[in-house]
């Protein structure tokens, strides 16, 4: 078990990471700012997304978070307050996407635990999951235009990718907030369950990813993800390859094996 901290407290860990054999849990730890991202949070999840998804003994990540909210975006009592100007804001945001691009251009699948408020660039953090459970009090809004600012975490490109344009569009032009039926029907969170399930849920998406063909979920996520930026024939070029390869692997072999004869693969 590991954990990182930032700030004057060195015990006041506003991210923790823990080892459970192949799973990663980070977990959002400043419930107090509603694990709202501030300065040197946005460094710590870089540090924290690099570190783990270049790590070959990560075969599934947990983000999940402490207190009652998942994440309100960008700490903006800290930048109203620190005499931090545009370019620091920039160079924050620039720091913090560098942490997301690591956690969606992995082959490592990653699942979110999610409760209570998301908003703004929470709603990005978030979207760097590929499987979202949410509870059934979670909600989610943008919240951007009402302070005068504008999508970063990669909400412009993440919303509308799981949502579709018009909705993502409404989400962030008219400041509506969803609620979690709303969202899993249109898309933005993959299931919904009880409040006191959320974390049980999640936990339990990742073990399995753990004990099925690790190797080839992990894949899986990835080619999906490349695919949304990339012409439609380095998509057949990268599948067929990734195939190939994961063919000869001895994961494969076995299960191919196994379901030739008629056995369970797993």
């Amino acid at each position: 078990m590991s954990a990182r901290s930032t700030g004057a407290n060195p015990d006041d860990a506003s991210i923790v990471v823990t080892r459970e054999g192949a799973l990663a849990r980070v977990r959002f730890n400043r419930p107090a700012s509603l694990n709202a991202m501030g300065f040197a949070m946005g460094r710590l999840w870089r540090d924290v997304a690099r570190e783990l998804t270049e790590d070959d003994t990560v075969g599934a990540i947990l983000i999940e978070a402490s207190g009652p909210a998942f994440c309100a975006g960008g700490d903006v009592r800290e930048m109203a307050t620190s005499g931090a100007d545009g370019a620091a804001v920039t160079e924050t945001a620039h720091v913090i996407h560098d942490g997301i691009r690591a956690f969606v251009e992995s082959s490592v699948p990653v699942v979110a635990a999610v409760q209570g408020a998301v908003a703004g660039g929470g709603l990005g953090l978030m979207l760097a999951a590929d499987y979202i459970v949410a509870s059934e009090g979670a909600r989610f809004v943008s919240k951007y235009a009402e302070i005068g600012l504008t999508p970063d975490l990669g909400v412009s490109t993440l919303l509308p990718a799981a949502i579709g344009q018009r909705r993502a569009l409404r989400m962030l032009l008219q400041d509506v907030t969803i609620d979690a039926a709303t969202a899993l029907d249109w898309g933005l969170v993959t299931e919904v369950v009880p409040s006191a399930d959320v974390a049980a849920r999640a936990l339990a998406v990742a073990e399995s990813w753990l004990t099925g063909a690790m190797g080839a979920y992990g894949q899986a996520k990835r080619l999906v993800r490349a695919g949304a930026e990339r012409d439609f024939a380095a998509n057949l070029a990268d599948e067929a390859a990734t195939i190939g390869a994961r063919f000869d692997t001895p994961e494969a072999a076995a299960r191919i094996r196994a379901f030739a004869s008629g056995k369970d693969a797993r």
